[in-house]
């Protein structure tokens, strides 16, 4: 019997609509001056405009920070501190997608612990109290609300850093589904995806215990059973609440179960090519999937690897990493880099630089 250690991380307010309740829900918790970490994506969409204005009517003071992207990097987390400190901010709120929330943590670590945001690479390197934070996912994705780790690249190597520490957590995690209907369509596909492949590869990671596999199975059928209707479908209100749920689900998976090698090969195509997180998850989880070989999946297992190819395909992403302008000369190197990755330490087959060759060459 494996020991394990379980604390549920936060508030889970869920349903549509509920983004009305943000200005309440923040007085609540004691917010005064906060900081507003919203992508440009989200602020076009109008929902910066209508948080801001129901924090402000419960006689908030608020101030947005936008100067980041879908990779934010230490940089902008450092420019996003100093925005806070201006604001003497007393509290956060993530608005957006994965990068939204990761942005607010590492703002969070560099304002309430100091720079270089370096520091804080691995788990618990915050020595001082963290500022009360609210997340609001717009995607159904990376499940990042649900999580105490902020994934963050280095600005001038582009490596991804995760910072992770158990005051980094959302006091409030808010799943609106209604902010993810204006998603655009590959933002929709990439997102569900990478939701996707959090469930699968939790399932089956050497931390594993028997909460984070509840999460992860539930979180499976919730995304596989809504995946393909989303994507036909983008006004479907009930479709997109069990992929936000299913999404948050997984995220809950991760932090009590971490991920495997699919990430881990994952990281240094985004690092090398700046290939969307999503898209690299679709080239490789299904060779994972093989490679792994687990019979863990139980019934699903024979057929799990075609399933995932035809969901990949469903939502217009590149299956072979030639398509995706991979060249075979660099699988080497990428190679190399995948296997310093943290999360191929919880793969269910141990995995290595040769390993990683492996995946890399039958996803070629």
């Amino acid at each position: 019997m494996q020991p394990f250690d379980f604390t549920p991380l936060n508030r889970v307010v869920f349903g549509p609509g509920r983004l009305a309740e943000i200005g309440t829900l923040a007085r609540h918790q004691g917010f005064q001056r906060v900081l507003l970490v919203a992508d440009q994506g989200v602020r076009a969409a109008g929902y910066v405009d209508r948080a801001r204005a129901l924090l402000e009517a419960e006689g908030l003071s608020v101030t947005c920070f936008h100067d980041f992207d879908a990779n934010p990097d230490t940089a902008m987390v450092e420019a996003g501190a100093e925005a806070a400190r201006q604001a003497l901010a007393d509290s956060i709120i993530a608005l957006g997608g994965g990068s939204s929330l990761d942005t607010a943590k590492g703002v969070n670590f560099v304002y309430t612990n100091g720079a270089p945001m370096k520091r804080y690479w691995g788990w618990g390197k915050a020595d001082r109290p963290m500022l009360p934070m609210i997340g609001i996912p717009t995607t159904a994705g990376t499940g990042s609300e649900a999580q105490t780790y902020a994934l963050i690249s280095d600005a001038a190597t582009h490596v991804k850093m995760a910072c992770g520490d158990p005051k980094a957590a959302f006091r409030i995690a808010l799943l609106d589904p209604e902010l993810c209907l204006t998603a655009p369509p590959a933002v929709r596909a990439t997102a569900g995806y990478d939701a996707l492949s959090h469930a699968v590869e939790t399932w089956v990671t050497t931390k594993r215990n028997p909460f984070s596999l509840a999460y992860s199975q539930q979180a499976f059928r919730l995304i596989h059973d809504c995946f393909e209707t989303v994507l036909r479908q983008p006004e479907n209100i009930e479709a997109m609440g069990q992929m936000l749920l299913g999404s948050h689900l997984a995220g809950m998976a991760i932090e009590n179960s971490m991920l495997g090698a699919t990430h881990a090969c994952a990281n240094p195509l985004t690092a090398r090519y700046g290939t969307v997180h999503g898209v690299a998850i679709a080239l490789l989880l299904r060779h994972v999937v093989e490679w792994n070989g687990n019979p863990e999946y139980g019934a699903l297992h024979a057929d799990l690897p075609l399933r995932l190819l035809d969901l990949a395909q469903a939502a217009g992403l590149p299956t072979r990493l030639r398509d995706a302008g991979v060249s075979a000369e660099h699988i080497p190197a990428l190679a190399e880099a995948a296997a310093q990755q943290w999360t191929g330490r919880f793969n269910p087959r141990p995995f290595d630089a040769a390993g990683a060759r492996e995946i890399y060459e039958c996803a070629f």
